[in-house]
């Protein structure tokens, strides 16, 4: 199963992205992340909904960039994940949970967007098999990211037996 985050804004060099690079390393999974970016001077809600549509792009790139391998990557299907602070909370090992289900109903992807200063566009929201919350605080979008690839490290070592992760 392959991950992907797909996210609005570019990540420079910085502790963030420095996080961020340390987790994916970690991961058995194989782990992309795609940025977009709205150049034009956009009012909100028309800049939102542009994110929306770069991010739906991106999207449809990702799952058909590279031809599946094997017959279980043939007969799987992407799932997306849509951060959103509206979504559902849940805990380390309920996320594992729910990486693991994934992988094993045969999907080959699990792609995550994360939308810009605006938020994610409703059609995303809409179309997502899970909106996911990091929580009712507001996180800069890069800490986001950082935070996401943590969790899913996390989630990889729980379903590993590792101690990394501690009830």
């Amino acid at each position: 199963m392959k991950l992907r985050i797909l996210a609005v804004g570019r990540a420079k060099t910085g502790p963030e992205a420095a996080l961020i690079a340390e987790y994916a390393k970690r991961l058995h999974w194989p782990l992309s992340l795609e940025e977009v970016e709205e150049r034009r001077a956009l009012s909100g809600p028309e800049l939102k909904a542009r994110e929306g549509e770069l991010l739906a792009q991106a999207l449809a790139r990702a799952s058909s960039k590279s031809a599946p391998k094997s017959a279980q990557e043939r007969a799987g299907r992407q799932i997306l994940v849509a951060l959103d602070e509206r979504g559902r909370s849940l805990g380390s090992r309920e996320f594992a949970g729910k990486l693991a289900a994934w992988q094993d109903q045969g999907a080959a992807e699990v792609a995550f967007v994360i939308g810009g200063a605006d938020g994610l566009a409703e059609a995303l929201r809409q179309r997502a098999d899970l909106v996911l919350s990091l929580g009712q605080m507001t996180w800069p979008h890069l800490l986001a990211r950082a935070m996401l690839v943590e969790q899913i490290y996390r989630a990889q070592q729980i379903l590993a037996g590792h101690p990394y992760h501690r009830d």
